[in-house]
């Protein structure tokens, strides 16, 4: 069997801000940018690997979900307990201060893991954890 990891999905409340911090932050490169206003979808790809995708959709777009639930999505999204991401670098100090600078939400400076990885953690615009790992 030949599976790959090929599009993963995390909610966004403010498109122009996910922009800021994805593209112009991260260095990710924006692919696509479908729908106006709030209800943007943005497709964005790694330029070291671009063959997965990463997609900011809006929150709770899906027209089944009740208003309650909708309520709860943004509420679990506001604490930054609904999605996360990890990604990885080479450069975890520098990307640390690089986003630190930019006054990104820093959840945890670099530190060595119990886990046996050495991390760094932010909250995106929109709450959601992005934990950035030191690739070795």
């Amino acid at each position: 069997m030949d599976i790959t990891l090929h599009t993963t999905f995390l909610p966004h409340t403010d498109p122009e801000a996910s922009l800021g911090f994805y593209r112009d932050l991260l260095g990710f490169e924006l692919v696509q940018d479908v729908g106006s206003g709030t209800m943007r979808w943005l497709t964005f790809v790694a330029p070291s690997q671009r063959d997965v995708r990463l997609v900011l959709t809006p929150p709770a777009a899906d027209p089944g979900i009740t208003d309650d639930e909708r309520r709860t999505i943004t509420e679990l999204m506001a604490k930054g307990s609904y999605q996360s991401i990890i990604l990885g670098t080479t450069d975890l100090d520098g990307t640390f201060a690089r986003l630190q600078a930019a006054e990104a939400e820093v959840v945890s400076e670099p530190a060595e893991q119990p886990w046996g990885v050495r991390d760094c953690a932010f909250r995106d615009p929109a709450g959601n954890m992005v934990r950035i790992d030191e690739v070795r």
